[in-house]
């Protein structure tokens, strides 16, 4: 059975790409052949591909994420068996594919309730929020915390997810228009850093108690306005680098704002096990099919058109999830 799949034999930009005929393997005795029915398109895929992030081999295939019907077992897999909705969002590498072998851990079961689209849409960056406001920091309701880059992918999700739980959250962000989507999607009060004192207009909108919790997608650029958002004891969730990796930091820091706590934190860590894995992505599931959260996809394009596709994401030209179609 030929398929057809996304590689790329050298790093650069999007023209690398190549749509291609492939062999899909047999999956080993603990893995799980997925034919591919919507697969999801990640800032981190181009890293892969621009040789930031080195993949296992060239050529290589690309993307992490996707959702589709198992069609073939190995010999060991006990808890999935062919025709199971699945969906993952923590590669290998090869989900740009129309079939995709993946270890049997990184499978999750999806239920009739979310579509294949939604999955693909949702579940490296719904993973992501559901550690973020659920383990790393527990939040019960109540509380109000500060969320930076609150219009993104990831952002946009939390607005939803911490407005469901009772959770005043204010979003950091770079426009207007962004804004706007922030409160769209249930944030309590933005701050627009680009004309904004973010530090002060915490204090203003916390009567002067600052936060209980930051949530740090952005890195560098952020590291030294987060701390000075953080009440005293309180934590500092450092979970990205969209503007570079944060260094050099002088533990003295923590203590002259007031005894904070600083974590760095991955989805991997959390999501360790098949048990744990699966438990966050049915929480996740449980709050779509709710209707609490809404994935918005909003960009769709064919698999060959995934140079395309990542173009108008890294030109930043993409709101919500964009997908890929087999």
């Amino acid at each position: 059975m030929m398929a057809k799949r996304i590689q790329f034999s050298s790093h650069g930009g999007p023209e690398v790409l190549e749509y291609v005929d492939y062999q899909p393997a047999e999956p080993g005795p603990q893995q799980v052949r997925v034919s591919n029915r919507a697969i999801g398109l990640n800032f981190i895929d181009t890293y892969y591909r621009s040789g930031l992030y080195p993949p296992p081999a060239l050529p290589s295939g690309l993307g992490a994420e996707g959702a589709g019907v198992v069609e073939a077992v190995g010999s060991e897999v006990k808890r999935f068996k062919v025709g199971d909705r699945v969906a993952y969002g923590s590669g290998p590498l090869g989900a740009y594919s129309d079939a995709h072998v993946l270890p049997e851990a990184n499978l999750v079961h999806l239920p009739e309730s979310i579509s294949f689209e939604q999955a693909a849409g949702v579940m490296l960056k719904g993973l992501t929020v559901q550690y973020l406001l659920r383990q790393t920091y527990e939040l019960k309701g109540g509380e109000t915390i500060l969320f930076h880059a609150a219009a993104g992918g990831v952002g946009s999700l939390a607005c939803q997810w911490a407005k469901a739980l009772g959770v005043k959250l204010i979003g950091t962000v770079s426009s207007p228009e962004k804004a706007a989507v922030a409160k769209a999607h249930g944030a309590w009060e933005t701050i627009d850093y680009s004309k904004e004192n973010v530090a002060q207009r915490v204090l203003e909108l916390t009567d002067g108690k600052k936060v209980p919790v930051v949530y740090d997608g952005v890195g560098k650029d952020t590291w030294l306005t987060s701390l000075d958002c953080v009440a005293p004891r309180g934590l500092l969730v450092s979970f990205g680098n969209a503007s570079g990796a944060v260094e050099g930091v002088n533990l003295g820091i923590l203590s002259a704002k007031g005894s904070l706590y600083v974590t760095r934190p991955t989805l991997a860590t959390y999501a360790n096990n098949a048990e744990n894995l699966q438990r966050m992505a049915d929480e996740l599931f449980g709050m779509i099919s709710s209707g609490k959260l809404t994935v918005d996809i909003n960009q769709r394009y064919p698999l060959a058109d995934a140079a395309k596709a990542q173009a108008e994401l890294s030109a930043r030209r993409t709101t919500g999830s964009t997908i890929l179609l087999p």
